[in-house]
């Protein structure tokens, strides 16, 4: 497995990746047509090529040889030139355990060397994730509700840059 900088081409297998992702994940907590909203819009074609072309970010793929493993997209916000924020990092249902996403997390904390944080959102009932930022050194800065499209808390997690 390698990671490589996501392109064009790879748009439609990111897609799949997501919409797989997020469905094993997120189905039983939002339902199936919640997900499938929250899909429509943040995993469409048109959002991800947006993605590909944002300045100041790092949009990555975990790729078998054979298929994606997983992707993760990065970027900092204009508000904070010394923050990395997390936007996603997922990988598909039957690779999690095998190391791309410790992989895609190593490539993004390697491409914004200069920034002094890293930052993410993630859903609390999402233990898996949670347990898997923490192992990383990601500690909780704060919880809030949030409402667009989905009824959700969401943990915020930081974790220092050297």
């Amino acid at each position: 497995m390698f990671i490589r900088t996501a392109g064009e081409r790879d748009l439609e297998a990111v897609r799949a990746l997501l919409i797989e992702t997020w469905h094993t994940t997120y189905d039983e907590l939002y339902g199936r047509e919640g997900v499938e909203a929250i899909s429509e819009r943040w995993h469409s074609q048109t959002w991800l090529r947006q993605l590909l072309r944002r300045p100041r970010s790092e949009f990555i793929v975990a790729d078998t040889g054979s298929e994606l493993a997983g992707m993760a997209f990065a970027a900092i916000p204009e508000s904070d030139p010394e923050v990395v924020e997390i936007e996603e990092l997922n990988v598909r249902p039957g690779m999690q355990g095998r190391g791309a996403g410790s992989l895609l997390l190593a490539e993004l904390e390697d491409s914004f060397w200069d920034c002094r944080l890293m930052r993410l959102d993630v859903e609390a009932r999402n233990v898996r994730a949670l347990k898997f930022y923490q192992a990383k050194g990601f500690t909780e800065r704060n919880r809030r509700t949030a409402t667009q499209w989905v009824s959700a808390t969401v943990v915020t997690m930081v974790k220092p840059l050297a």
